[in-house]
């Protein structure tokens, strides 16, 4: 054996064992049969998606991601990449809920915006319950994401579900209960199936007793805890009307028991205004921001949702549960994801979501998301797919102001076997290039 055959050899041995060393990655996203997860009366076409990361935090918290009109899971794991990214470290599951073959999400049915009735927001909670079961899921953390269609359901779990949601962020969405009124209760992808042609202009009005009895009147008798909100909203929205920003506000201080006279108002960047809540307690729970001329493509930006939710790190306790102990799902002080002390008081994560200037624009398609900085609102550009309005004023799935930039809304498994392309190809990249660099040396060595 010569010198370079003996190099070689101890090279090969060495590689492999670093090969063996490095953590495998099989994280992808996986679709759940609804035979799994699911229970009698649930509607038929609503599928679930879940991305459970290689790491999990200890009782993991869970996000539920539902699409905006003509979305689906897997293109909504693909809009929302940056924060799929945070739970790849902070350990936290995404449930990536699908209304399959319809137009919209059902929130303005009977059945849907009544506690435990089934509908889209029942079969929604039956994932999150399944999920916290299965992997043994802090009850305490439980969140929802969304825009257009997907603000909306939000609103809607939020409202119907207190028990189940600590916090949501809503991204053009509307009041919960809006979507009642004038709701066009039929299946499929019709132009205005599952549609509300009043509460999407703008129409619908009512005092902030009247939208708090209303989604009081959907979980009779519960007198817990109410999840806070954010809710972002275009004051050019033509798709849904920012009109409903106003009415929000009516709807969401009457439900928190607070003052519709703001304890605050600050501009986080240039055009963006910002009009916040606090409880007896201090803490933040209602936030609403104002985007001024930006219509119906308001920008997605993980790292902000994650500081929100105080997901951005490993670990602790949810930001408002710190701050004022007890104020856990139900009531409870001493429920699931513990109560007082462990994660330390002072709100961690950022009581806004925001702050700082917008993040850089990403690469991507139309249809995409503009991911903002770790600490920015809004970058310029990119938004998520919720589209533009057709004659009734349904959401397509192209975008909606013809925005640019962002991550690509593309659907499909490339997305879900990124992390595995990526890992096996740094590994045999890293094994070639010393390979190579070996080789060189010995053609190079003196004689």
């Amino acid at each position: 054996m010569n010198q370079l055959q003996s190099h070689l050899l101890g090279f090969a041995s060495l590689s492999f064992a670093l090969l063996a060393a490095l953590p495998a990655r099989g994280a992808s996203l996986q679709q759940v049969n609804q035979s799994e997860w699911g229970v009698d009366g649930l509607p038929s076409y609503v599928n679930m998606y879940i991305y459970v990361p290689d790491e999990l935090a200890t009782k993991p918290p869970i996000v539920v991601a539902p699409h905006h009109c003509q979305g689906n899971g897997r293109g909504t794991f693909s809009e929302m990449s940056s924060l799929v990214s945070i739970a790849n470290t902070s350990g936290f599951i995404m449930i990536f809920p699908e209304a399959t073959g319809q137009n919209c999400w059902d929130a303005g049915s009977t059945r849907s915006l009544k506690h435990d009735g089934g509908g889209d927001t029942g079969a929604i909670v039956q994932m999150v319950r399944y999920t916290l079961a299965k992997y043994d899921g802090d009850a305490g953390r439980v969140y929802s994401v969304g825009g257009s269609s997907g603000g909306i359901m939000t609103e809607a779990l939020l409202g119907v579900y207190p028990d189940v949601f600590m916090a949501g962020v809503s991204l053009m969405g509307v009041p919960c209960g809006c979507w009642a009124e004038g709701y066009n209760d039929v299946t499929g992808m019709g132009n205005s199936a599952q549609w509300s042609g009043p509460c999407g202009g703008g129409n619908v009005t009512k005092t902030g007793q009247q939208w708090g009895d209303l989604v009081r009147s959907y979980y009779p008798g519960y007198t817990g805890h109410r999840p806070r909100l954010q809710h972002w909203h275009g004051t050019a929205d033509t798709i849904l009307s920012y009109k409903n920003m106003a009415e929000d506000v009516k709807e969401w201080t009457n439900v928190l028991g607070l003052n519709e006279t703001p304890d605050g108002t600050d501009t986080p960047e240039a055009g963006t205004t910002r009009q916040f809540w606090k409880s007896s307690c201090g803490y933040t729970v209602y936030e609403a921001f104002s985007m001024e001329g930006v219509g119906h493509s308001v920008p997605f930006d993980g790292p902000a949702v994650a500081a929100y939710f105080g997901l951005d790190r490993v670990g602790g306790q949810d930001p408002e549960t710190a701050a004022c102990p007890g104020a856990v799902p139900g009531g409870d002080t001493g429920g699931a994801g513990g109560a007082g002390g462990a994660g330390g008081a002072g709100g961690a994560g950022g009581a806004t979501g925001a702050g700082g200037a917008g993040g850089a624009t990403g690469a991507g398609g139309a249809g995409g998301v503009m991911e903002g900085g770790a600490g920015g609102t809004a970058g310029s550009g990119g938004a998520i797919g919720t589209g533009s309005g057709g004659a009734n004023g349904q959401v397509a799935s192209s975008g909606a102001d013809g925005s640019t930039g962002g991550e690509s809304a593309s659907s499909g498994c490339s997305c879900a076997l990124g992390d595995d392309a990526r890992g096996s190809g740094a590994q045999a990249g890293l094994l070639l290039a010393a390979l190579g660099l070996l080789l060189g040396r010995s053609k190079r060595r003196p004689r």
